[in-house]
């Protein structure tokens, strides 16, 4: 199983704490980041992993040579000009999935006890495109889907924007993104965006025409560590 870690953000938020280390690199009790996500990859069977650097690049580099790329077989996509975003990030590293193969995408600052191989398992039996895990919960920003959990539009609470798809019928269920979607990668035949994008244009241009499906995981736990609050709290609950 091959995967994905989005991990070339700075850490905004989290400053003090992203100063003057990535954010892949905070810790969350005695791991980093992106030492959790890793881990929670390769517990799923992920076997070689690819890892999208930006900022202090040779920081993410050097720690993952120290750790003897943590056992499995690494790749790195430094995004060395700017920041691609999601969208952006993942068509640069395109290169390192093979045709018609289904991988993981994780966010490096996602904490949670969802279980990996129960999505790639609801992924493979549903024939999507790509399968977003999602949860209901309070944000700014919602996927809205059908009763039969496919995309069908987006929301932004604060702007009132609101993208839906042609061919969307009845009640839409507005629910949060968590940050791990399982993709195949036929998806880049279809990516029509260059430079820098997120993959939220790109699901939400392409699910009138392709199925993406929602992951319900709301009996589990999650955090996104974009707060030093949060951060404190994941390890809480963790006993990180």
């Amino acid at each position: 199983m091959k995967a994905m870690i989005f991990a070339a953000g700075q850490g905004v938020r989290l400053k003090p704490l992203t100063d003057n280390i990535p954010k892949a690199l905070v810790k969350a009790g005695n791991k980093t980041l992106l030492e959790h996500a890793v881990n929670k990859l390769k517990s799923a069977g992920a076997t070689d992993i690819i890892i999208n650097v930006h900022y202090l690049a040779h920081q993410i580099k050097n720690f993952i040579k120290y750790n003897n790329n943590f056992g499995i077989n690494i790749t790195i996509s430094h995004e060395k000009d700017m920041l691609l975003e999601t969208g952006g990030g993942l068509v640069y590293a395109s290169h390192f999935f093979g045709k018609d193969e289904d991988f993981i995408i994780h966010n490096v600052d996602v904490l949670s006890d969802i279980d990996l191989n129960a999505m790639w398992d609801f992924h493979k039996k549903s024939g999507a495109l790509a399968t977003l895990a999602v949860m209901a919960r309070k944000t700014n920003r919602y996927f809205l889907f059908d009763d039969t959990l496919r995309l069908k539009g987006w929301q932004n609470t604060i702007t009132n924007e609101i993208i839906k798809a042609e061919n969307h019928k009845g009640t839409l269920t507005p629910l949060a993104f968590s940050g791990i979607h399982v993709v195949n990668s036929r998806i880049f035949e279809h990516i029509e965006e260059t430079g820098v994008f997120s993959m939220t244009k790109v699901y939400t241009r392409l699910c009138n025409d392709h199925i993406i499906k929602a992951y319900r995981h709301d009996d589990t736990q999650w955090f996104d560590i974009g707060k030093i609050e949060s951060l404190r709290a994941a390890e809480a609950y963790f006993r990180l």
